[in-house]
């Protein structure tokens, strides 16, 4: 039994592989063809692909649940195609037995996405960005393509970009509001550093020009240098130039309650924390669907087809969720029911037709 367990086991967990391997290679080409459309000035061709490299760890994680569904699909259906499965069954194995030993490598996925998810792209992504916003940055007080926008205090900055780590900013914009909402004053720094204090720090911001809104006109002074007291640690910039979904789990709780400590909107933050927290959730569910429709409906399909039925269920479950998203977004319904419900629908639709199978 050991052997067989062994087999079942093996052929799931190489197909997975093979599907990983294989999209994980059309989004790399993909993906690289569209950085190259920005290799202008100092991104060059060469950083283009060291960027795309750098993020295909990010691509990698947010492909597994699929390539899971696709791996379990193609592998139980080369069992299936060979007889062997039939020939298992006859010899008086149970089915949950064989569901059992395809789930081993499914939780080895689980287990690849957490780890990948969490401590391996998401520094890999705040790097590559990091170096792309530096590259494309330029003397401008206000980059528009690139940098990113926060309220802090009473402040709106804009910070063309973010040295890895966090601790050296480029081009730093800011705009000082009043209780009026009127702009007080408005400064750019060439650079700044962060001064480590005892308790907390502050930033040192380097060729400084501000402008003074005053009643009777305006006034602009420049510094060579000044010290900029906000609440705004390193650990926080460093995730500005990512994007919430290619974050860590950890990172996406700190910076939803560094925004609701603002009084900002952390609903988005919040609905990327429960994505990639019920991440393993998702792979379980799309692989239980794909067991049951082997035993089921597919079992006597082609390879071709069933790896249509996996792009199609792919593609149905991801525009599910993308539509959910949003709409939690809009109607204000929690972040944590917008990611279960699809999840459900599928663990459901699964479970529904291992039951048929008794």
């Amino acid at each position: 039994m050991r052997q067989l367990d062994r087999h079942i086991r093996n052929t799931v967990f190489v197909a997975m592989l093979v599907v990983i391997a294989l999209i994980s290679s059309l989004d790399l080409v993909f993906a690289l063809v569209d950085e190259l459309s920005e290799a202008e000035g100092n991104y060059t061709m060469g950083n283009a692909l060291i960027y795309v490299l750098f993020t295909l760890p990010t691509s990698i994680y947010e492909l597994l649940p699929f390539a899971a569904l696709g791996g379990a699909l193609i592998g139980l259906g080369i069992l299936a195609s060979n007889q062997e499965l039939v020939v298992m069954q006859s010899a008086g194995i149970h089915v949950w037995r064989i569901v059992l030993a395809v789930l081993k490598p499914t939780l080895i996925i689980m287990l690849a996405g957490l780890l990948l998810g969490e401590f391996v792209s998401p520094p890999l992504e705040q790097v590559a960005n990091s170096r792309k916003a530096v590259q494309l940055s330029g003397d401008d007080s206000i980059a528009a393509q690139q940098g990113t926008w926060r309220k802090v205090g009473n402040e709106f900055i804009h910070i063309n970009a973010i040295a890895p780590g966090g601790r050296s900013l480029i081009g730093i914009t800011r705009y000082e509001v009043n209780a009026q909402r009127e702009i007080v004053t408005v400064s750019f720094a060439a650079t700044g550093d962060y001064v480590e204090q005892d308790e907390g720090g502050y930033w040192r911001l380097f060729d400084v020009r501000e402008t003074l809104f005053e009643p009777n006109g305006t006034d602009v002074v420049s510094y060579l240098q000044e010290d900029w007291m906000v609440d705004l640690s390193p650990e926080l910039l460093s995730v500005l130039l990512v994007e919430p979904d290619k974050q860590s789990i950890t990172g996406l709780y700190r910076f939803a309650r560094f925004f609701e400590s603002e009084e900002l909107d952390a609903s988005t933050f919040f609905l990327a924390f429960w994505k990639k927290v019920l991440q393993p959730l998702s792979t379980l569910a799309l692989v239980i669907l794909a067991i049951s429709f082997i035993f089921g409906p597919l079992r006597e399909a082609t390879t071709g087809f069933r790896i249509f039925v996996a792009l199609s269920i792919g593609l149905l479950f991801t525009i599910v969720q993308r539509m959910m998203e949003p709409a939690s977004l809009i109607y204000g319904f929690s972040p944590l029911l917008a990611v279960m419900l699809p999840i459900m629908v599928v663990a459901v639709l699964g479970l529904f037709y291992m039951r048929q199978l008794r």
